[in-house]
């Protein structure tokens, strides 16, 4: 499978942005790709690095024939392509969620993903905005395949990337926004990113399945002037079943570009690390804790 990426430096002008977004997805479907992957909350600036109700307007609806949504849809349809987008959808009044939706090459809504893991941490007050998904962990099927979308905070969980790929998931996907604060030393922001890489590339080792992770890049100011905002760290890359890297982005630049992906290199390699025949699923009920005290 050919997989495009887009790492995209946003600014306040949501318009432009989506216009950008366009023309990169049809410059890599015209590259041969199958599948393009945004990364998360692509159409605006980072705006949960303040708490403040009036960045609830950023929210959309993501009926079909909601302006947004019919836009993405489309786009995947001019540029034939499988399209994962991340949106902040307004579901109700005062009910919101971080949202993938997945449109098919012919347009069509193949399915959509609520995130499940939701942060609040200084600069990511991600729970002022964003209610929990209800979904649950189920592959979206497409005319590429079934792929396990999952987003963000979502990719520092074992638990979530093994359920996708119980489920069917025959790709798990990560649109991201993370970064650094200007205040960390180089050491600790080496740390970081390593750790960030390290954790889902094992997910790519425990499930034999491969991984696309698509990050913003570029320095968001913090509006409130607390912090001095969050320099997001790119480094989009492509993992192989095995965990080894298909492909790295820079981490402080845009980029886009179109990586191969064996699909049936999952198959030999879970022949190989046989991970989910050796499972011993009689011996996990805890996992359904909190903690074992």
């Amino acid at each position: 499978m050919l997989v495009g990426l887009i790492q995209q430096h946003n600014t306040p002008d949501i318009d432009s942005n989506r216009l950008r977004l366009a023309e990169k997805v049809r410059q890599l479907a015209s590259q041969g790709a199958q599948l393009v992957v945004l990364q998360e909350l692509h159409d605006s600036l980072y705006f949960c690095q303040v708490e403040t109700v009036d960045n609830f307007d950023l929210a959309v609806s993501i009926d079909l024939e909601s302006p947004v949504a019919s836009f993405y849809s489309s786009v995947a349809r001019e540029a034939g392509v499988v399209l994962v987008t991340s949106l902040f959808e307004r579901r109700a009044s005062g009910l919101y969620h971080n949202t993938s939706l997945v449109f098919d090459s012919d347009g069509s809504l193949a399915g959509k993903y609520r995130k499940m893991h939701i942060p609040d941490d200084p600069a990511y007050y991600e729970k002022f905005y964003f209610t929990p998904g209800d979904i649950g962990f189920k592959p979206i099927t497409t005319s590429v395949g079934r792929l396990g979308v999952l987003v963000c905070w979502d990719q520092w969980y074992p638990e979530a990337a093994r359920l996708m790929a119980m489920n069917g998931a025959e790709m798990l996907i990560y649109p991201t926004a993370i970064g650094w604060e200007s205040s960390d030393t180089p050491d600790e922001k080496k740390r970081q990113r390593d750790a960030w890489m390290t954790v889902q590339r094992g997910h790519a080792v425990a499930n034999g399945l491969p991984v696309v992770t698509v990050n913003r890049v570029g320095h968001e100011p913090d509006p409130s002037g607390a912090t001095n905002g969050i320099s997001f760290w790119g480094s989009s890359f492509v993992a192989g079943p095995q965990g080894e890297l298909l492909y790295l982005a820079p981490d402080n630049a845009e980029a886009e570009t179109v990586v191969e992906i064996d699909m049936k290199r999952s198959e030999q390699v879970r022949r190989w690390w046989p991970f989910l025949r050796d499972r011993r699923i009689e011996a996990y009920g805890d996992l359904t804790k909190r903690f074992i005290d």
